[in-house]
């Protein structure tokens, strides 16, 4: 379904990758916008349970973009380590592709937006 990666030493274990998805404070939420363009959404995400909730207006661009299509990539990086005396930083990355569904249920719309907050 997806290309597996090019650069596959660096791949994540999958213990490495919950890590950096779970620790994230922000990451960018990326869909098929208007006339296809691409879209990208900086988020502040909430991992529960295998998935990804995030907080949103319930009108605009993301919505509408998402209401046509629910495919949606999700990238986040860790602080990253700079090298003493070096200028560039090595850092761990993730990226999730799946579908965006609503969380209509009220009371668990309020329940994730509180843990969001916790963050």
């Amino acid at each position: 379904m997806f290309r597996p990666m090019r650069r596959i030493k660096q791949q994540l274990a999958e213990d490495e990758t919950l890590e950096v998805l779970k620790s994230a404070k922000r990451g960018v939420l990326s869909v098929i916008g208007d006339d296809g363009w691409p879209y990208g959404i900086h988020l502040n995400p909430y991992w529960e349970d295998g998935r990804l909730y995030f907080h949103g207006a319930k009108s605009g661009h993301k919505i509408d973009a998402l209401r046509r299509d629910s495919r949606a990539s999700f990238t986040v990086i860790d602080d990253g380590v700079k090298d003493d005396g070096g200028w560039a930083y090595t850092f761990r990355s993730v990226i999730v592709f799946g579908r965006v569904e609503f969380v209509d249920d009220q009371e668990k719309a309020l329940e994730v937006c509180w843990k969001l907050t916790q963050r």
